[in-house]
């Protein structure tokens, strides 16, 4: 492999950018070269999102709100087990993607790619497990039910330096409760 050509060596063509993935299609964006910061050399374009993206990512997630907030939380589960799957599964593609695009060392990737898939894997049984309560009043007069429900779409930003672990950590719990998410990622620091 050359660190300047991730392309070749990837096992999966797949883990490749195409686009905005928005509404559950892949639209096209404006570019923004990603750099090779150990030898500032493009590796590839990621889409640059408009204020009429994000806006479309909004209504998506707000129509996708109400189908996935009513899926049983097992299948949420299951879900969130498949994807703990799928990164464990691409571990070492993941894992040179980030080397590449952040400067990380190879070793030091490969442990977030880990660290990123149990936050899936962790969700995925926390999904089935979200409580209620009974209570007395105070005064002792009534019973009071409590229930948990999804607030809405999850609206997360992720930092740079760690990609996959800060955004499975925040798309976990998220989809886990029932809520919709839209994910922006942050440009990296020049």
């Amino acid at each position: 492999m050359t660190l300047d050509s991730p392309h070749a060596d990837l096992a999966d063509p797949g883990l490749h950018a195409r686009g905005l993935y928005i509404g559950g299609a892949w639209l096209p964006g404006r570019g923004i070269p990603v750099t090779n910061p150990s030898t500032a050399a493009v590796l590839a374009e990621v889409p640059d999102a408009t204020i009429a993206d994000a806006m479309r990512a909004v209504d998506a997630a707000e129509a996708a709100a109400a189908g996935w907030r009513a899926t049983p939380p097992r299948q949420r589960a299951e879900i969130l087990r498949h994807w703990f799957g799928l990164m464990t599964d691409h571990a070492e593609d993941l894992a040179r993607l980030i080397s590449l695009e952040n400067g990380k060392a190879l070793p030091d990737a490969r442990g977030e790619v880990a660290y990123a898939a149990e936050f899936f894997r962790w969700y995925a049984e926390e999904a089935v497990r979200i409580p209620g309560e009974f209570r007395h009043a105070p005064s002792g007069a009534h019973d009071i039910l409590v229930g948990h429900d999804p607030i809405g779409i999850a609206v997360l930003i992720t930092p740079w330096n760690f990609p996959a672990a800060m955004a499975t950590r925040k798309i976990g719990p998220a989809l886990a409760a029932g809520c919709t998410v839209i994910l922006s990622p942050p440009r990296k620091p020049r």
